[in-house]
């Protein structure tokens, strides 16, 4: 008895402290994952980064303006002969020199290298929101995947907290029945045991409950601070159509769109590297100021000071360069080649995945609405069972299986349940609409 009594008042203590708890929607996860979770996080940065990459700033399409400035002083001892042949000597003559001046230059024409790195720059950022976009799409999978998981444990809580229940009162029931010599004792300690080991059931899936929440908390961000329940009811997409979802998912799947993408970049490194075959046309110019002051008297000035202006135009012609511009088109052509098989192994693979995540989500959708009938079915010969078993028409043993019965298959369609949502959700992420429905 001491055993089943820790246990039971155990059971207790962990379901008052599940008590009062706040519910927490999908909606809700969806926003605080959106604003806390890290990874995400991260991804948006790297956005940022690319989108500073693709501004002007980084085109090299502006001119660089450098400024140069700089003092010297000399102090010499000089001896000297005029031409009347008197000789003079300058003993400790100072010079000092002074300059400034402002550079400018910029690149007229590249062989439109500038061009192709420019609009590869773009490209470079629309890959960036692609690869932001699947981490967010892998998170929020990651994400429904644990909040769902919530939920089945939750439902799969309530279905052992009332085996537990029934089993509570049948040893009650036997206890009295003991009492008055109805029965023996060993019907009230298979009741005992039958508690125990529902009561130690309860207290795992406690803990596993508890510790899965955790894990949503962690991908929130750990942003929900109180405990919380999770919504049970689900809504099945059924209008969902297969030929629009797959024609979608051409158009939409995020590694398809990134594969695109890297081909766009490639081409743009193709047309850069031919850009070194063509000359490069620079501007350069410059304001100077100079001044030398010399207190020498050998000097004709002792002070001298010049300003100017200077432009100019250069041409830079690499003619040959050992072929290495030559074998650098070529691998990039065949790389681009390699990239465009790989895109088209890739649209086989992913329709291949998409029709065999909608098979998944038809037949788990299948399998969960026999569930349902079985627990109607599981549920009446609980019913039945129970009123024999009252009547002393059924054993403890045949009136236990039925109790099992009726919690596996209420265990088993929660396991249905949601197993038909995640594959929904599977099939949403493979066609590019998972991020695009309201669930």
């Amino acid at each position: 008895m001491g055993i089943r009594v820790y246990l039971t008042c155990l059971v207790g203590f962990l379901g008052a402290i599940g008590s009062a708890q706040q519910i927490l929607s999908t909606d809700e996860a969806v926003k605080l994952t959106l604003e806390h979770n890290y990874g995400i996080k991260i991804a948006t940065n790297t956005v940022e980064i690319a989108d500073n990459n693709q501004g002007v700033l980084n085109s090299g399409y502006l001119p660089t303006l450098t400024g140069n400035a700089g003092a010297s002083i000399d102090v010499q001892n000089t001896e000297g002969q005029l031409a009347n042949g008197d000789t003079r000597v300058a003993e400790g003559a100072e010079t000092r020199r002074y300059n400034a001046s402002i550079n400018l230059n910029y690149t007229l024409f590249d062989g439109l290298g500038r061009l192709y790195n420019y609009r590869r720059l773009k490209e470079q950022y629309q890959l960036s929101e692609l690869e932001a976009r699947e981490t967010i799409e892998t998170t929020m999978l990651q994400m429904f995947t644990i909040y769902y998981s919530i939920a089945q444990l939750s439902e799969n809580t309530d279905a052992l907290e009332q085996t537990l229940e029934i089993s509570k009162e049948r040893l009650t029931r036997a206890g009295y029945q003991f009492d008055y010599g109805q029965n023996t004792r060993l019907e009230v300690l298979n009741a005992e045991v039958d508690i125990n080991n529902d009561s130690i059931n309860l207290i795992n899936i406690r803990q596993q409950l508890r510790n899965t929440k955790r894990d949503l908390n962690v991908v929130m961000g750990n942003a929900y601070a109180e405990d919380f329940k999770v919504n049970t009811d689900l809504n099945f997409l059924l209008q969902l159509d297969k030929e629009t979802l797959l024609e979608k998912m051409k158009a939409n799947n995020v590694t398809l769109l990134q594969t695109q993408s890297n081909i766009n970049i490639n081409q743009f490194d193709i047309k850069t590297s031919k850009a070194q075959f063509l000359p490069t046309v620079g501007l350069v110019g410059s304001y100077g100021w100079n001044e030398s002051n010399n207190n020498s008297p050998l000097a004709f000035t002792l002070q001298n000071t010049s300003t100017g202006v200077s432009a100019g135009l250069n041409l830079t012609w690499n003619l040959f360069d050992g072929g290495s511009t030559i074998t650098q088109v070529k691998n990039a052509k065949i790389l681009l080649e390699n990239q465009k098989l790989q895109q088209e192994q890739l649209i086989l693979d992913i329709e291949r995945n998409f029709n065999n995540a909608w098979d998944d989500y038809q037949n788990k959708l299948v399998i969960y609405r026999v569930q349902e009938e079985n627990i109607k079915t599981s549920e009446n010969n609980f019913e039945r069972t129970q009123e024999k078993f009252k009547l002393g028409q059924v054993t403890s043993i045949e009136f236990r299986q039925a109790q099992l019965n009726l919690l596996n298959a209420e265990l088993t369609r929660n396991q249905a349940k949601y197993d038909a949502k995640l594959a929904e959700l599977t099939v949403l992420q493979i066609s590019g609409e998972l991020l695009n429905i309201q669930l």
